[in-house]
């Protein structure tokens, strides 16, 4: 065999090998295509999971709010006492410094404005428009506050009123770490999908595959509750303070579930 013949032998050689090579990188990516999820018959139910819980906290919002003058540090310094009576009357109540958190604070002018809707005087001469002018500020400071003995709720209530809260509101209980809570609903949610599955399986004729994907749909947990103050103002009278019972609630968590179809 001479040299010439054994060079187009060796060029033969490769070129097998490259197509032998093209050949299985081909296949292996259409084995690879062919077992992705999107590829497979495939079916979804939905599930879901609910948890009867007793709310451990209860969170309040209330709110500070000072009108006055000009000069803004007498309004700070009236709507800063009024605050800090608040909060230490909470500390006095066992509310830890961790349960106390400022939600918003905000300085606002109060704006006067004239009615230019009539500008023709009497001598028949329009005089202009005066512009608006700043006659004050407002000064408003709300805090939410966790409570986590449920027996001094009313009390609390009606003491931050007391004390100077020209508001409260959304009263609301809850778990404080609903880690655990979550996980038995979401077990649960799942576990109503395969039920459901497998009925629908079993109707169609198929066998149940494997799971392809879990859609989360979120949670659902307690309302909070709209608080009317003017129970407040009877307390502050001496009516006593209003008794809050938190209850059980419902924690709910939807689930969509994909499966493969065999």
């Amino acid at each position: 065999m001479n040299e010439k013949t054994k060079n187009w032998l060796g060029v033969a050689g490769i070129v097998v090998l490259i197509s032998l090579a093209w050949s299985a990188l081909s296949a292996a990516r259409s084995y690879s295509a062919s077992i992705e999820p999107s590829s497979f018959r495939s079916f979804s139910v939905q599930g879901e999971g609910e948890v009867a819980t007793v709310a451990d906290v209860a969170t309040i919002s209330f709110s500070v709010t000072t009108e006055g003058g000009n000069d803004v540090g007498p309004l700070q310094a009236k709507n800063t006492e009024a605050m800090n009576a608040i909060i230490a009357f909470l500390r006095g109540q066992g509310v830890a410094n961790e349960d106390v958190k400022t939600a918003t604070y905000s300085i606002n002018p109060r704006m006067q404005y004239f009615d230019c809707s009539s500008r023709l005087l009497q001598d028949n001469i329009v005089r202009p428009c005066p512009p608006s002018e700043v006659v004050g500020y407002t000064i408003s400071q709300t805090v939410a506050v966790k409570i986590r003995d449920f027996e001094s709720i009313g009390t609390i209530l009606a003491g931050v009123a007391e004390r100077g809260a020209t508001g409260v509101s959304n009263l609301h209980f809850t778990v404080d770490d609903p880690t655990e809570v979550e996980s038995e609903a979401r077990a649960k949610a799942i576990k109503q999908a395969e039920i459901k599955a497998r009925a629908i399986a079993k109707a169609a004729g198929f066998r149940l595959g494997r799971i392809l994907s879990i859609d989360e749909g979120g949670f659902d947990y307690p309302r909070a509750y709209a608080t009317d103050t003017s129970y407040l103002k009877m307390e502050v009278a001496g009516a006593g303070a209003p008794t809050i019972e938190p209850g059980s609630e419902e924690i709910k968590i939807r689930i969509t579930v994909r499966y493969e179809i065999r």
